[in-house]
């Protein structure tokens, strides 16, 4: 059974920085696509970022603009989202999720089969 649980969230103001970390648990990750999406109230759940578990290789929404990194430590099976310049519009509900690579890198939430609870990110002007 695959586990995400996400940490890190908070109430930070316009220009702050944050790192979401999200563990994975309950299997091998190696062969897996990994990506954080977002969802603000009364918004659909947006693609922000993903990361290839084996090849690090990462893609970005592209609203992003070079202010987000997604990264992964292999030893600990945890991602992280480091989030800079963050802008009110940027709150949102972060969620990380999980979906067996097959070449294809997601960016539809619905492609993805694994989904933590959330961590709250929310940022004032």
């Amino acid at each position: 059974q695959v586990q995400l649980v996400e940490s890190g969230g908070g109430l930070v103001q316009a220009g702050d920085s944050l790192t979401l970390s999200c563990a994975a648990s309950g299997r091998a990750f190696n062969n897996y696509l990994m990506a954080w999406f977002r969802q603000a109230p009364g918004t659909e759940r947006e693609f922000v970022a993903s990361i290839i578990w084996s090849a690090g290789t990462t893609y970005f929404a592209d609203f992003v603009k070079g202010r987000f990194t997604i990264s992964r430590d292999t030893t600990k099976n945890t991602m992280y989202l480091q989030l800079n310049s963050l802008k009110p519009e940027d709150t949102a509900a972060y969620y990380c999720a999980a979906v067996q690579y097959i070449g294809v890198a997601w960016r539809q939430s619905k492609a993805y089969e694994y989904y933590g609870q959330g961590t709250q990110v929310t940022v004032s002007s």
